[in-house]
């Protein structure tokens, strides 16, 4: 390098450094965690104020299994593939008997938003394929943008990993149909994993569960819409109760959402 570009490259970093948000420990959330008896992070960033929170940044910087809150992305990866064409597409029921009952019927995109039937996406990465499953997730750089085992089990087995701050990350790219996709797949997918919504907000999340990894962790991402900005998140929690700990996921995390108005209090 120049000489005389040190002092250029010396105030890019310094730029890109000051871009960087300041991240907020909230130490006083840890009971909404010791109340359910779990161990776990969330992270929140409030549009509304431009405020970044965390509770645990060690573990927010910690990648895990992102199980179905993978779904989000690999929707647009069938969508873009031409594996899915529309939200009304009906996919036939693969006839094995599962343990969740609404797993077992057919099943379309907007369905497999709400029920989580893993075969259904095992279905999309067999016709996408593992090159093209991997070009996907190293163009919107998604996590450790790895497959490191079958196709149709990568971002089950502890292939594929990704942060709870990365997961916030992709989620305001998905928000402002900044990812490189089809506006109209973006909004499809932004359209599909809606929770619900009250008079001046919308509620759209998706949950995930690594029950296929020896250390078992729940998810629950996305983002609140209101009037005056988005409040986006990303929990996960340790889940060695299995079944038992799966409501946990949501009930942190809302009761988080509550506590800055990001929620109303019914909700």
């Amino acid at each position: 390098m120049k000489p005389t570009l040190l002092p250029i490259f010396a105030l890019l970093l310094a730029a890109a450094a000051s871009a960087q948000p300041a991240w907020q420990e909230r130490p006083d959330w840890a009971h909404f965690f010791s109340d359910a008896g779990v161990k776990g992070t969330i992270v929140v960033c409030d549009e509304r104020t431009n405020a970044h929170w965390v509770y645990d940044e060690a573990r927010a910087r910690q990648r895990f299994v992102p199980a179905s809150t993978f779904k989000i992305p690999h929707a647009l990866f069938a969508l873009d593939a031409g594996v899915v064409h529309d939200e009304f597409q009906i996919f036939p029921w693969d006839s094995t008997v599962y343990a969740f009952q609404s797993w077992n019927q057919d099943q379309t995109l907007r369905s497999s938003m709400r029920y989580s039937p893993v075969w259904l996406y095992q279905q999309f990465a067999r016709s996408i394929g593992a090159e093209r499953e991997r070009e996907y997730l190293q163009r919107i750089g998604y996590g450790n943008a790895t497959i490191g085992g079958p196709v149709d089990t990568f971002w089950l087995d502890g292939s594929l990993q990704i942060t709870a701050h990365e997961e916030v990350e992709f989620l305001q790219r998905l928000y402002r149909n900044a990812l490189p996709f089809r506006v109209e797949h973006q909004r499809l997918v932004k359209d599909i994993i809606i929770n619900e919504a009250g008079r001046e907000w919308i509620l759209r999340a998706k949950t995930g569960w690594s029950a296929r990894v020896e250390e078992k962790v729940g998810w629950w991402v996305g983002w609140v819409e209101r009037p005056d900005g988005a409040i986006f998140f990303a929990l996960n929690i340790d889940m060695p109760g299995d079944g038992a700990d799966a409501p946990k996921r949501e009930s942190i995390a809302r009761a988080i959402l509550r506590s800055i108005q990001a929620l109303d209090s019914g909700a």
